[in-house]
């Protein structure tokens, strides 16, 4: 939940030392004196009275016995006072990060939920501070830009078109994958074993495929995850850790069956082929990759979803009409839209051609 205090909201706090030249009036004491009585140097004092030094424990212990006011009083007037202090530079540091939150797509997340709502620039700044889990621009900038925990999050996104929105996307995954549970631990023999199970429900085309591929992944120890994409993030998926769970998280950046299905298992290559410290953005323009473990990852999806030798009799075949298609998305255990996708993206046939077989979804419904 975003911290809602702010500058125009915020009731000003004074030091207590307001509160001990009040007292010290009303006991008619002046400060030498009263620095006697507690055996402080006048000028500790005269520091304290002035709002330059704070009261510790010992002082507040001290005082207790001249004022007759407990310590706990000049103590919790002290945390009081300091943390008024802290809030009122927090927010002097959220003006001045108004150019930093004017970069994400602060209505869209709020919209969606992501956000708590907020109405000031302040505000806005504050609660994308409490989205991230961060306390300032610069952690932001040194987590996802400077790459500052490697260990963990061994990616940046400093040449990304948009690394501001590419962020809240990831980072929305993350909140959500740690609020999701597994069936097991995570185990590879497992999740080759259910490939074909998994390729079974994308030829069933059934309505709800979505649940239940779900549920065939924490079966494996994944989580898999639907984050929607946000404008200016065109990301189809992203494949990393998180605690000891590997975790898929897909966009509805495209609609199509074909292009879903691809990524997912794309995805998935990168947790049984890749490392754990990595993380991998699919069609991100401007990302630094790691072109031979994407291509590696290509290549597994595709066998997976159209293995190159059923791809090869189909192109000798030269029978691309709707009727021929199905028919071999049926010998060859796949999807016609797969099939169509692949021929299009080979440019084998035109965008135009058998446009019919390709299955939109909706996520939405």
């Amino acid at each position: 939940m975003a911290i809602k205090a702010n500058l125009s909201t915020l009731a000003e706090v004074y030091h207590p030392g307001v509160t001990l030249d009040e007292k010290l009036a009303e006991m008619g004491m002046g400060i030498k004196e009263f620095a006697l009585r507690v055996s402080k140097p006048e000028k500790t004092i005269i520091a304290v009275i002035s709002g330059k030094s704070s009261i510790t424990t010992e002082m507040a212990v001290s005082f207790e016995n001249v004022t007759k006011i407990p310590a706990s009083f000049w103590l919790r007037k002290q945390q009081a006072y300091d943390e008024y202090l802290v809030r009122k530079r927090r927010e002097e540091l959220a003006v001045k990060s108004a150019e930093w939150m004017k970069k994400f797509p602060v209505r869209e997340m709020m919209k969606r939920g992501w956000l708590e709502t907020a109405e000031t620039v302040e505000g806005k700044v504050q609660s994308l501070f409490s989205f991230f889990a961060i306390s300032s621009r610069k952690a932001w900038e040194d987590y996802y830009l400077n790459q500052e925990l490697k260990v963990v999050f061994r990616i940046s996104l400093s040449r990304a078109a948009d690394p501001y929105a590419i962020s809240a996307w990831l980072r929305q995954g993350e909140i959500v994958a740690k609020g999701m549970t597994v069936d097991r631990e995570f185990d590879g023999t497992v999740l080759k074993n259910k490939l074909n199970e998994m390729k079974a429900l994308m030829v069933s085309e059934a309505q709800d495929f979505f649940p239940k591929l779900q549920s065939l992944c924490s079966d494996c120890g994944v989580k898999l995850l639907l984050i929607g994409c946000l404008p200016k993030a065109p990301v189809n998926g992203a494949t990393r850790w998180i605690g000891n769970a590997p975790v898929i998280q897909l966009s509805d950046r495209y609609k199509r069956y074909d292009i879903f299905w691809f990524t997912f298992f794309h995805e998935i290559a990168h947790i049984l082929l890749h490392g754990k410290k990595e993380v991998f953005l699919e069609d991100v323009a401007d990302m630094e990759t790691d072109l031979l473990k994407e291509k590696e990852a290509d290549a597994f999806s595709s066998e997976i979803l159209l293995p190159q030798s059923a791809e090869k009799e189909i192109i000798r075949s030269k029978d691309y009409s709707g009727r021929a298609l199905k028919e071999a998305a049926k010998r060859f255990g796949t999807h016609p839209s797969v099939i169509v996708g692949r021929l299009q993206h080979k440019k084998v046939i035109g965008f135009a051609k058998n446009h019919e077989l390709l299955k939109k979804v909706d996520f939405r419904g």
